[in-house]
């Protein structure tokens, strides 16, 4: 691929995710919560998966699997993340994952995709490790996460600088995500998506957390000079004392064919 066609750094998404490692607990109440409800969707079928792929799960997949009785592994690009989960845990990039085809019967990827350059190719790969019937679980934040933050970074960089670069990430719709499961070849693709609205003591604690969560700018237009002292206080300064910030999550479930 070559880098015109490249979003995201993933150089930088791994670096993000190995100062991560050591924060998640930070922030592992609410992803815990997000997984939960992807892994809800399993209640919907009276299939008995035994093994599953956890893509990027940051340590708090894995053990929900296991609870229900399913064996797993998981894969993250950074080995510091990898480690957090219990053995078997690789690094492993997700635009070029180790596992032959056929290796399981389930693969969840709980908001861990949303940083892929080429996803299209991503999910074709995750289908071919499944088996012939398996299911794909994926979550991804959707068109209109953080638009709070985006408005006021916008305008506080504009007014700032007279120019404005690229600090959070693009988002795709719910009809992309439905797009994308059918590109990738997966029976039966299903997106629907659920918003959640989170309200902080105070702005500087979102910042923290999307630390914490490694969902730190990594586009690879993004300006690489420091920002200036004034424009996250600026920004902040704009919102309210105890923001309240969206989350679109989009959920994702596709079917390997068995033909």
């Amino acid at each position: 691929m070559s880098d015109m066609s490249e979003v995201f750094d993933r150089r930088a998404v791994r670096q993000h995710r190995e100062r991560a490692a050591g924060k998640i607990g930070a922030i592992s109440d609410l992803l815990r919560e997000l997984a939960e409800r992807l892994l809800d969707r399993l209640d919907d079928t009276i299939i008995r998966f035994t093994q599953a792929l956890d893509v990027g799960g940051r340590g708090v997949v894995a053990p929900l699997l296991r609870a229900r009785g399913i064996d797993v592994t998981s894969c993250d690009l950074s080995a510091a993340m990898a480690a957090l989960n219990p053995p078997p845990a690789v690094a492993a990039d997700e635009e070029l994952l180790p596992f032959g085809p056929g290796s399981f019967d389930l693969v969840v990827a709980s908001l861990s995709l949303h940083w892929v350059n080429d996803l299209p190719g991503a999910l074709i790969q995750l289908r071919h490790a499944l088996r012939p019937g398996g299911l794909l679980l994926a979550s991804v934040p959707a068109l209109g996460t953080l638009a709070e933050l985006r408005s006021a970074l916008t305008e506080a960089e504009s007014a700032l600088t007279g120019g404005v670069s690229p600090r959070v990430s693009p988002f795709p719709t719910l009809r992309d995500c439905a797009s994308l499961l059918q590109r990738a070849g997966f029976d039966l693709p299903v997106a629907d998506q659920e918003e959640v609205r989170l309200r902080y003591a105070d702005p500087l604690a979102l910042l923290r957390e999307l630390r914490a969560a490694a969902e730190t700018n990594a586009l690879r237009l993004r300006d690489r000079r420091i920002p200036p002292r004034a424009l996250f206080a600026a920004a902040l300064g704009t919102m309210p004392a105890e923001p309240e910030i969206t989350l679109r999550i989009a959920f994702m479930t596709g079917w390997a064919p068995t033909r």
